[in-house]
């Protein structure tokens, strides 16, 4: 198990450090079709950076698939709701898109606040 402080990391930077590990590529035996089992603590997400002007400028979209069910929302409203969904959909992208993503996700363990001895 992996434990991260995200205290002052730029968001993309650390999305691909956790991506990686929870491929399992910083293992010696990496195989790509096969699931990881290292897990992965994120503690003080909210203390992200994020660069440029993404806050007011970067928007998530999101289709129910039926005509006129396009949902857009930008980056703030989502952090400022919870943070870690941001840092969860930024990882999620980074990862291949096979049947192993929704797996793979699950090793990802976001916490707000201060890291628990």
């Amino acid at each position: 198990m992996m434990k991260i402080d995200a205290t002052n990391q730029v968001l993309g930077r650390l999305a691909s450090k956790i991506a990686q590990v929870l491929m399992g590529k910083t293992n010696p035996n990496f195989k790509p079709n096969a699931l990881s089992l290292e897990k992965v603590v994120v503690y003080n997400v909210e203390k992200v950076k994020i660069t440029g002007k993404k806050m007011e400028q970067k928007k998530y979209y999101h289709y129910s698939g039926y005509p006129g069910g396009l949902k857009e929302r930008k980056m703030k409203n989502i952090f400022e709701k919870d943070p870690g969904a941001v840092l969860r959909e930024a990882v999620s992208g980074m990862l291949p898109k096979n049947r192993l993503r929704k797996k793979v996700i699950r090793n990802l363990i976001i916490h707000k606040g201060e890291k628990q001895n």
